[in-house]
């Protein structure tokens, strides 16, 4: 009986979350966000100086394409995104170093229900390195 409930749990969670992803509420968000550029900026109190923190960019379909991470001197981190076309899901990320050369580039498997099955770790040499599983789990 557990285990059925289980199924059906995971299930349904995973209705929910297809029916998140076509949702009215977030296709309204991707509307507000395509073609966006979002910078935040920091500012120093003593010496009223300025600099750029985080800047994150949207594509036409409102789907995070770049994101950086930035500190008084420069950029510390940048990860660009690439989607399936059929999917709309992140398959591969790109995360580049201070220098902006790559350090790691991220590959993505989903389940059919639309979560993460896997996420492979590459060195920029195209040497796989580790992989992570997800595993979902439900308890009553």
């Amino acid at each position: 009986m557990k285990r059925l409930l289980s199924i059906v749990a995971t299930i349904l969670f995973a209705q929910a979350l297809s029916a998140q992803a076509l949702s009215p509420e977030t296709l309204a968000k991707r509307a507000k966000r395509k073609n966006l550029t979002v910078k935040e900026w920091n500012t120093d109190s003593a010496k009223k100086s300025r600099w750029l923190d985080h800047l994150t960019v949207y594509d036409e379909k409102g789907r995070k394409v770049e994101e950086a991470e930035y500190n008084q001197f420069g950029q510390v981190e940048r990860v660009t995104c690439e989607y399936d076309p059929q999917t709309d899901k992140v398959v591969r990320e790109v995360v580049y170093d201070d220098r902006d050369k790559p350090v790691r580039i991220r590959k993505y498997e989903y389940n059919d229900d639309g979560t993460k099955r896997k996420q492979y770790n590459y060195l920029p040499n195209g040497k796989l390195y580790t992989v992570k599983v997800f595993e979902y789990v439900f308890e009553d």
